[in-house]
């Protein structure tokens, strides 16, 4: 068996947990990808891409329920299609986690849950509870106190049961326009805290706020991007700025929408 394993390595990568994957990709030194996802349907079509992670969106998974992007649906009902999509693939799971859902108490609570789920890691983002999407009005989005949301990372460390389990913070600096200065110092504080990997968000069309993030952060630890918003970007130039992992937000539920408009309108018209 032991032989097997090691003359075929694609195994031994199966055989691994989903947390530890998950890590792999977060360090590995290829630039790794995550596509989005919010059911189980969905999910399993990422999965026979291809694709390595899936990101569990929560924007997707809120409007794939029919409600807005701002904590409409409860944790409780997240945690229900996160189940779904957990069931459906083998492959590992990063989810949206929001804010945490609260303070430090619910990001403890959530990240034990999420563990009995089977998903491998979470992104909570440092804002304050209930959450607004990071692209309506931005400038007037307010951040959490940094301590305070230490308290969240902390706790969600501190509860999980597997080591490999991450804890990635999202830092809305840019977002809120509280420029590069501020970005540093909130990443900084929660790389101390506890944080697995650092996703630095911006609602520009070009790169540079990013871009100029990764190089005066270095490689304290993974930084992972979004780009939602400049999407025109070539992916070699995130390659070459060292970047660790992408996420492809919402590219499934788009692509799912287009198509049931088309097909319901060409249905109720002829």
């Amino acid at each position: 068996m032991a032989t097997n394993i090691v003359a075929r390595p694609e195994i031994a990568f199966e055989l691994k947990s989903r947390t530890s994957r998950l890590r792999a990709e977060l360090h590995g030194p290829e630039l790794a990808f995550l596509m989005e996802a919010h059911d189980g349907l969905s999910a399993k079509i990422v999965e026979q891409a291809g694709f390595r992670g899936i990101w569990a969106s929560g924007l997707s998974m809120a409007t794939a329920l029919g409600v807005r992007d701002s904590n409409e649906a409860s944790w409780t009902q997240v945690l229900e299609v996160l189940e779904f999509m957990s069931d459906a693939t083998s492959i590992p799971i990063l989810v949206d986690g929001d804010t945490g859902y609260g303070n430090f108490n619910n990001v403890r609570r959530l990240v034990r849950k999420l563990e009995q789920r089977g998903v491998a890691a979470v992104c909570i983002e440092d804002k304050l509870y209930p959450k607004t999407n990071s692209f309506i009005d931005g400038g007037k989005q307010e951040l959490a106190d940094i301590d305070e949301f230490c308290s969240r990372i902390k706790a969600g460390k501190d509860s999980q049961q597997d080591d490999d389990f991450s804890i990635i913070t999202r830092v809305e600096a840019f977002i809120a326009g509280w420029g590069l200065g501020e970005a540093l110092k909130r990443a900084e504080a929660y790389h101390a805290a506890g944080a697995d990997g650092i996703l630095i968000h911006s609602a520009l069309s070009q790169p540079g706020e990013v871009i100029a993030f990764k190089r005066e952060w270095g490689d304290r630890c993974p930084v992972v991007i979004v780009p939602t918003k400049y999407y025109t970007t070539p992916t070699e130039v995130f390659r070459d700025a060292g970047f660790s992992m992408v996420i492809w937000a919402n590219h499934m539920l788009r692509a799912a929408i287009d198509a049931m408009q088309s097909c319901a309108a060409k249905l109720a018209n002829e």
